[in-house]
């Protein structure tokens, strides 16, 4: 595994702010988050990455999802990135404790630039975990790492939804809750997934499960 680096300083504010949230948070969060950030190993799942293909992970956080990758696809060539260095420091952490190699570095999602860090221009897998939600300029983060995607991959997504079957009061109660966290779904998720892939040429899956509490899209 790589010592961290970072190919661009990353928006300072944005870092600071996630820093203060997961300096201590960071111990506890995979536990404390495992309840409610649904669909992520879903996601996963369909990830089918080839036989010794590459993927990285926008905004790794404390690197689990990587691990879970890594266990499914044994032979896969992974990497991730992260704003806050304090997550970094738990993703370390449970990338050691998985023996898997993985390759972890410190960037910002709008315009990380993994060929100066890791040599890989781009990948057969790209995707983002409960992280649009929290980037100010989610729109912008959400090109770039499509333009990371191979000629015939993938990009997926997965993240807070609206809970349309879920009644008013539960989504005014959880959306009141993530925002004390700095979160915000994002309604237009699925118009942007099909403008981007419209504009590249691809084709985009898009769904709501656990009755619009998640969104989980693809863009092929």
């Amino acid at each position: 595994m790589s010592a961290p680096t970072s190919a661009s300083p990353p928006s300072a504010g944005q870092k600071a702010a996630m820093d203060r949230m997961y300096r201590l948070t960071r111990h506890i969060y995979d536990l404390t988050r495992k309840p409610y950030l649904l669909g992520r190993d879903r996601m996963i799942g369909a990830l089918e990455v080839p036989p010794g293909g590459s993927v990285l992970e926008m905004g790794c956080g404390t690197g689990r999802n990587l691990v879970a990758v890594g266990r499914r696809h044994p032979d896969a060539l992974l990497h991730g990135f992260d704003i806050s260095g304090e997550m970094l420091k738990t993703a370390h952490r449970n990338v050691e404790r998985s023996g898997l190699d993985i390759r972890l570095a410190e960037g910002d999602a709008c315009f990380f630039d993994p060929e100066a860090t890791f040599g890989v221009a781009s990948f057969d897998r790209v995707y983002f975990s409960y992280t649009l939600s929290m980037i100010p300029d989610w729109t912008a983060a959400l090109a770039h790492g499509l333009s990371l995607v191979k000629d015939g991959g993938r990009l997926s997504v997965v993240d807070f939804g609206f809970c349309e079957g879920l009644g008013a009061p539960i989504r005014s109660l959880l959306h009141g809750w993530l925002s004390l966290f700095h979160v915000a779904p994002r309604v237009a998720l699925e118009t942007e997934m099909a403008r981007l892939a419209q504009m590249s040429g691809r084709t985009l899956h898009f769904e709501r499960p656990a009755r619009g509490y998640a969104q989980l899209g693809s863009i092929l």
